[in-house]
């Protein structure tokens, strides 16, 4: 039987509240899942209505950052001035053959590319 889905995509974090801060209040992903866990929380976010969502997890220290994660945005410009006011660096927009993207890191190395939506 063929796997029908993603569920869940583990974003290694160095702190569970920091992260959690950053993805709700920058990138404006809902909580999911906060539930205890024996290594720390069971913490999931993601964007409104997304059936996939990121763990959160701090448990894994020697795990490398995840590098291009593609979600998308409706509004790529005001992206680039939030995550700038939060001193998160980013490249673009700027337009490319498949269309205009948006690229950065979260606080902790993973790799976002943004498409417009």
């Amino acid at each position: 039987m063929p796997i029908s889905s993603i569920l869940t995509i583990t974003v290694p974090v160095a702190d569970q509240a920091a992260a959690l801060d950053f993805y709700t209040r920058v990138l404006g992903f809902e909580v999911r899942t906060d539930n205890p866990f024996p290594m720390g929380r069971w913490l999931t976010v993601a964007p409104k209505g997304a059936e996939t969502t990121l763990l959160l997890a701090s448990w894994f220290p020697d795990m490398a950052p995840i590098g291009g994660l593609v979600v998308a945005a409706p509004d790529l410009d005001a992206l680039a001035i939030r995550l700038r006011e939060d001193e998160i660096a980013c490249e673009g927009p700027s337009e490319q053959a498949w269309g205009r993207q948006l690229l950065f890191h979260d606080p902790y190395g993973n790799g976002f590319v943004v498409s417009q939506a």
